[in-house]
């Protein structure tokens, strides 16, 4: 990824689209990164071919997708606070194909949790869990955005998990909290299932000892970073079990979470871990999974 890699960000005209732009504007803008919106058309044999579709079909479409990217274009100059290089593109495709394609040049992408003509109520849409799967780069999922530019609010709170493959999200987790002037809060779990209903009555646990040691190994994983983020305050939370269920409950009060994409001992082929596969249907704030390659 080279030094001038925009922060891209997909466009469908949906309220989750649009929160999506606006999220992604003051990102770019605090990166002094580019801003890339992507809107896409259907093509015969994309996703098969419909039946009885009118001569015009295409044609309106491609009008509406060139609109839909005039919006965003106004929408994101309205989000940034400075000067933004902002380029739009309508490409033929897949959405999900799309912007995978495009995270490879990316600094990151940014895509609504639900988008147009996905089902009201579903917990997730099938682009956003696709690109947050399979995408190179680290990928900002945007739920509604109750107060747009009230967004900065909260702290930035990222998923530690004491093994290599939460490095580069702490380290952009880091980077995040020093560009919004946050307060950055660490979270580790002893174990990622709930301990205590394995336990009988007898098997209890010594959680004083274990949470010196976790405590202990919470602050070795971040101190390295602490050290090239001198401005970030730190505010370290050990729990006992099940990191998404503290996460998620942090995450109503945060600006943003950063999670690995996957957790201790996950398997490489696996491309979502447990935690950040929970959480993406369960934060209540942007949430940020960062990729371990």
């Amino acid at each position: 990824m080279n030094g001038n890699a925009p922060v891209v960000v997909g466009v469908d005209g949906s309220t989750s689209s649009n929160d999506a732009v606006w999220w992604a504007a003051e990102n770019a803008g605090r990166r002094g990164a580019p801003l890339h919106l992507i809107a896409t058309r259907f093509v015969a044999g994309t996703h098969g071919v419909p039946i009885g579709l009118p001569p015009s079909y295409f044609d309106d479409q491609e009008r509406e997708g060139n609109l839909r990217l005039v919006r965003a274009t106004d929408l994101a100059r309205e989000a940034s606070a400075g000067p933004l290089t902002i380029e739009s593109e309508l490409v033929s495709g897949h959405p999900s194909q799309v912007l995978v394609d495009r995270a490879r040049t990316a600094r990151m992408v940014v895509i609504g949790s639900r988008g147009l003509g996905e089902v009201v109520g579903g917990l997730l849409g099938s682009v956003s869990s696709a690109v947050a799967a399979h995408a190179r780069c680290p990928v900002a999922v945007v739920r509604a955005l109750t107060d747009p530019e009230g967004s900065m609010g909260g702290p930035v709170v990222v998923g530690v998990d004491g093994t290599r493959n939460s490095e580069p999200a702490i380290a952009e987790a880091f980077t995040e909290a020093s560009l919004r002037g946050a307060e950055l809060v660490a979270v580790h779990a002893w174990s990622d299932t709930n301990i205590s209903s394995l336990l009988t009555a007898d098997q209890g646990l010594d959680w004083r000892s274990i949470r010196t040691k976790e405590e202990a190994a919470l602050a070795e994983s971040i101190a390295g970073f602490s050290d090239d983020f001198p401005d970030v305050r730190v505010r370290r939370v050990v729990v006992e079990d099940r990191p998404a269920k503290a996460l998620a409950d942090l995450s109503r009060l945060s600006q943003l979470v950063v999670v690995g994409s996957r957790g201790r001992g996950g398997f490489a082929s696996m491309l979502l871990g447990s935690t950040s596969r929970a959480l993406l249907h369960s934060v209540t704030c942007p949430l940020l999974i960062v990729h371990t390659h």
